[in-house]
């Protein structure tokens, strides 16, 4: 049980009727309320300084709050937590909300990245809230790939897909990664690119990978058959080829040029060893978050509350989720319902077009 649950299972009926009544009325119209109101609209009949004695503990219990000296009370986000875990109603949605959302699916023919852009317009409109809109990752042929540095621990991977969509995804980058370094990981990506998806990209490299590493144990065979050289952490990330006797070689012009091409051999396989785990990291960094809008200034609100549902695939799968960004006194008993059906509906969609 959260602190919070306890505090309202400690409540007598008083208490939690003047609760949420300050509540209620903060988020009706985002004032605090004073006593002298509240003995006009409580059940029972009680005196203002009654009330105001209740309200006190319930400020020294910190679910609620007065702004200025005599003020009313307003409730603190802790109260504004209980109060949405255990007080709030949930009110059905109203028949032209719905209608609105369901107009943004009826284009069979849209993408999803056109549908989910009327979705976050749509709640937008209908909340008049910032919308919240995580997209899924595509799984798509890719047309060029980026890595932009944003700070030694993390970076930013552009996807541009063969259909036009562009995807922006962040990773922390390997250790000792610089701007120069990413640059030649695109470089050599983009080469290989045309027609493939990530996965396809990935198996590309890897395959890279193994001709290398065949091509180095070649040249090395017969140096490590002689002793002039052995294995150091062999087939490991980090393997090395420990040349012994240097000295003894520098007469022998065959050896010496097999040792300079194993060595360009092992820069070129760690090079495509990096790059393998850029792809890796790509394919599971996290999704930007997109805003739409966002004009309504509500970003410079401090203290500003997020109501968001997940949706699903066809097999279950959380692949993003849809929301609405507002003050805290958002009237959560209509939003709530709103959100949840936005969610529902991008789901289906989804799960039907696959």
């Amino acid at each position: 049980m959260t602190d919070g649950a306890k505090l309202f299972e400690d409540m007598n009926t008083r208490s939690r009727e003047v609760f949420r009544r300050v509540v209620e009325g903060y988020l009706e119209n985002g004032e605090p309320m004073g006593s002298r109101t509240l003995t006009r609209t409580l059940t029972e009949k009680v005196s203002a300084a009654t009330v105001r004695n209740v309200m006190q503990d319930l400020e020294y219990l910190g679910l609620l709050d007065s702004p200025h000296i005599s003020a009313g009370r307003i409730p603190t986000q802790m109260g504004l937590r209980m109060f949405v875990d255990g007080l709030l109603e949930i009110g059905e949605m109203n028949v032209a909300d719905r209608e609105k959302l369901n107009a943004t699916v009826t284009d069979t023919a849209q993408n999803v990245d056109g549908m989910l852009d009327q979705i976050g317009s749509a709640l937008s409109g209908i909340t008049q809230g910032a919308s919240l809109v995580l997209t899924p990752k595509q799984e798509a042929p890719i047309k060029h790939i980026e890595f932009v540095s944003l700070a030694e621990d993390r970076a930013l991977v552009v996807l541009v897909f063969a259909n036009g969509q562009v995807e922006n995804r962040l990773f922390n980058p390997p250790p000792g990664q610089t701007p120069s370094s990413m640059r030649e990981a695109a470089n050599f990506l983009n080469a290989l690119i045309e027609g493939r998806t990530l996965s396809d990209l990935q198996g590309a490299v890897k395959t890279e990978i193994a001709a290398r590493r065949q091509e180095i144990d070649t040249l090395a065979h017969d140096l490590v058959e002689s002793g002039l050289a052995v294995w150091q952490n062999k087939g490991d990330r980090h393997e090395r080829l420990l040349v012994r006797g240097r000295a003894n070689l520098l007469d022998g012009d065959a050896e010496e040029a097999d040792l300079t091409r194993i060595r360009t051999l092992f820069d070129d396989l760690e090079r495509k060893r990096d790059i393998a785990e850029f792809l890796e990291l790509t394919e599971e960094g996290e999704g930007v978050r997109i805003f739409i809008g966002s004009e309504n200034k509500l970003f410079s609100l401090t203290g500003s509350s997020l109501v968001v549902s997940p949706y699903m695939n066809a097999d279950r799968k959380i692949v993003g989720a849809v929301g609405v960004i507002g003050p805290t006194r958002l009237n959560y008993g209509r939003i709530v319902p709103i959100v949840d059906y936005a969610a529902q509906l991008v789901g289906k969609r989804i799960a039907d077009q696959s």
